[in-house]
């Protein structure tokens, strides 16, 4: 039973951490005058706190819808970047509805003007 609860006390206190230290929260800039996408992310505390993100509207592919439904249905929005990879533009336990991640996807893809590919 001791070892329950020194590993509850550890788990509880990472993630008190993380809602105190916001880890993971930020913006997203789009700037359609400069051809410019910032993503900025909090990260932990120490040398790499602050993720910052910058590249050009042209090296944007895709937007990327990500579902899984079952018992844990989970709908993720990406951007798919040359070069890059996809970069996560919605939190993982952001439980979306799939009316407003579609909604979301398109308004963002008429912005961009690039296609949208859902897996």
């Amino acid at each position: 039973m001791s070892f329950y609860g020194i590993a509850g006390s550890f788990i509880s206190s990472y993630l008190w951490c993380t809602i105190f230290w916001n880890v993971g929260s930020g913006y997203d800039r789009f700037d359609r005058n400069e051809g410019i996408v910032c993503i900025f992310r909090w990260g932990f505390p120490g040398k790499n706190r602050r993720i910052f993100l910058r590249f050009l509207m042209k090296d944007i592919q895709s937007i990327r819808i990500e579902v899984k439904e079952g018992i844990y249905a989970r709908r993720v929005l990406y951007m798919e970047i040359r070069g890059q990879g996809a970069v996560p533009l919605t939190r993982t336990d952001e439980n979306l509805t799939p009316r407003k991640i579609e909604q979301k996807a398109a308004e963002l893809a008429y912005f961009l003007r690039v296609p949208i590919e859902v897996f």
